[in-house]
């Protein structure tokens, strides 16, 4: 009578040495995929408006913002050299270029007449408001060098025929590393929203506001 014996298999060294490599492979792979990292323009953004600032007397509406389709996308897109950019893939913005220029805008705009944007909001029946659009025809971003918007806006009381056109073009010099581009495209929104601002307020004074 032949007696069946019932071994268990063992894994060799070689199976087991196999095994431990893959797992090494996969952990080194998922430490080696970098962080995403997010920005945003608004953050923080506004004019804190004095005390004794009387109120502004009348509204402002900021209607979405265009950008040139190459930056209209939430990875950063900079300029590395003549004619030369880089998507960034894990640099991103919080929200689409338009929508972060736009409201930053709004905040810097309204913060400096010391007003509020009712865009899609109602407003109170005979308060005037006044609508700003705005087409950024350049959105560039060169970390070490520079931050540079350049935006055609436009003026115009709800109601009226009379509309104000003009271009303002900031360049902001920028330190390297992407917290340095940002803070720069940050300081050009604000001076782009400081000369929209004496445009209203020419207007809202019924003067002859210029560019």
């Amino acid at each position: 009578m032949t007696q069946m014996i019932n071994r268990r298999t063992r894994p060799t060294r070689s199976v087991l040495a196999m095994s431990t490599a893959a797992l090494a492979f996969a952990l080194a792979g998922c430490a080696s995929t970098p962080p995403e990292h997010f920005y945003s323009l608004s953050n923080g953004m506004g004019v804190a408006q004095k005390a004794d600032t009387p109120p502004a007397g009348y509204y402002i509406e900021v209607p979405a913002v265009t950008v040139p389709q190459q930056v209209a996308r939430n990875q950063m897109v900079v300029t590395t050299g003549a004619g030369s950019i880089d998507l960034l893939e894990y640099d991103r913005w919080a929200s689409p270029p338009a929508a972060e220029i736009g409201q930053a805008l709004s905040l810097a705009v309204s913060g400096e007449l010391g007003t509020v944007d009712v865009f899609r909001t109602p407003s109170p029946d005979g308060m005037p408001v006044y609508r700003i659009s705005t087409n950024v025809q350049r959105f560039e971003s060169a970390p070490g060098k520079y931050a540079l918007i350049d935006a055609v806006w436009s003026v115009r009381l709800l109601g009226g025929a009379k509309v104000l056109t003009c271009r303002s073009v900031a360049n902001e010099e920028v330190g390297p590393g992407n917290d340095a581009l940002v803070a720069g495209h940050r300081r050009a929104v604000v001076r782009i929203g400081a000369d929209i601002s004496r445009a209203v307020r020419a207007l809202a004074a019924g003067g002859n506001a210029g560019c």
